[in-house]
Parts: structure tokens; sequence; C-alpha cells
């Protein structure tokens, strides 16, 4: 049984995230603190992280745990501000989900981030080359430029992945949905836009280069070839 650990500080929220999760046969621990979740991240198979708590930054502890830790994490967040949110997935988050939310969507969201994490020996060798070095390992899920190793998130992989197998082909968003999150998540398209925006400022800051995934026509992306 999967273990997901709530990290919210309010108990209505906690406890609706935790309902709609042991309905479907999740084990879930819920706390208010970051403190509280320092102590059972380790156990967890997948966190769901306020950014906001009374003891501390839900980014900072993001962080502290990517140091250490490789299980996905959800950030919650009421803000508007996309800042946080890009800031969350560039740390390492896999997915986000802004406040209000339905918890049969952030079920979902577990779901499939959790579809994303299986084992590497269930995934087809396969390594891919692209544009100023850019090189993919898709069994050992490990990206890289040149000699520097990218440090992305399964989301951030999985989009890239995706490009890669085809540069120079614009993937319009309901592709890209449906090829990186799947036909059963209910997300939109600001969800691609926000992946894609941290996904190409690593990819920049790797290749010290432009734009490597370009925006066409308002209404998708694509891989440049060269």
């Amino acid at each position: 049984m999967s273990l997901i650990l709530v990290v919210d500080d309010e108990p209505a929220i906690r406890e609706s995230l935790a309902f709609a999760l042991g309905r479907e046969g999740f084990g879930v621990a819920q706390v208010g603190t970051l403190a509280e979740a320092a102590r059972l991240a380790p156990d967890a198979h997948l966190v769901l992280l306020d950014l906001v708590l009374p003891d501390g930054s839900g980014l900072d502890f993001l962080r502290r745990l990517r140091a250490d830790s490789d299980a996905p994490v959800i950030v919650l967040t009421s803000r508007d501000d996309e800042t946080d949110r890009v800031l969350g997935l560039e740390l390492g988050a896999d997915d986000y989900v802004v406040k209000p939310f339905s918890p049969r969507e952030v079920v979902a969201r577990v779901r499939a981030v959790l579809r994303r994490v299986q084992p590497a020996e269930s995934t087809e060798t396969e390594a891919l080359s692209g544009p100023l070095g850019l090189n993919v390992d898709a069994r050992k899920r490990r990206a890289a430029v040149g000699d520097k190793e990218l440090h992305l998130s399964r989301t951030e992989f999985d989009l890239l992945h995706v490009l890669l197998q085809a540069p120079g082909k614009v993937f319009e968003r309901p592709e890209l949905l449906l090829l990186v999150w799947g036909n059963d998540v209910v997300v939109g398209d600001r969800t691609v836009d926000v992946h894609v925006k941290a996904l190409r400022k690593k990819l920049e800051e790797a290749a010290q280069a432009g734009a490597l995934i370009e925006t066409v026509r308002g209404v998708g992306y694509r891989l440049r070839e060269s």
C-alpha cells in the first residue's frame, strides 16, 4: 500500500484529502507542521505539500527533501503567483494543484504521478539525442547536456522525452496533456505551460543557449532540431 503524506496546516483540507485518498485504498499520514513532516517523509511514497506552514516555507522543506529523497511531491498552493509554482517545479516538485481544489482531482494527480515513478526496469532501454549535446536515457531516467546532468522532476523528464522523440514537431497542448499526464487526469493547458517554462529554463542554463523549446503559434511547443 502506498503511503501518502499530507502536509497542510488547515485541518479541513487534511481531513478531506485523507478521506478521499483512504477511500481509494491509499495509506495516509497527515500533519500540520514541517517538523512533523520531516519525521514522516522518509517513509512516504508521495508527499502532498502546502507552501505556507506555521513553522516555515514549504519550498525550503522541498529543497531539503530533494537533497535526501526522490519521493514524488505535489505542491498544494492557494497563491496565484506563478513564480511560486515555477520555483516549486525547479526545486523538484512533480506537479502542483491550486486551491481551492477537488479532492477527486488531487487523487487523480496522485495516481498519475505514482504511475510515472514505476521502477526503471519496467521501461524499455532507449537513448535519445538532440540539439547541443542533449541526451536522454529513458531506462535510467537521466538527461544531460554534454557532460552536465539535468536535474529534472519526473514530469519535466517525461515532457522532454516526448519532445525529443520528434525534434521539430509541434506538440499542441492537448497532445502533451495526453502523452504526459494521461487521459484520466483533469488538468488544463496552464499546467503544460508552467512545466514547460521550468524545463526550458533548466535546458537553457545547461546549454548556455537560447530557447531549445520553442513556442509555436501560441498553441504548442517543439524542440529545436539544431
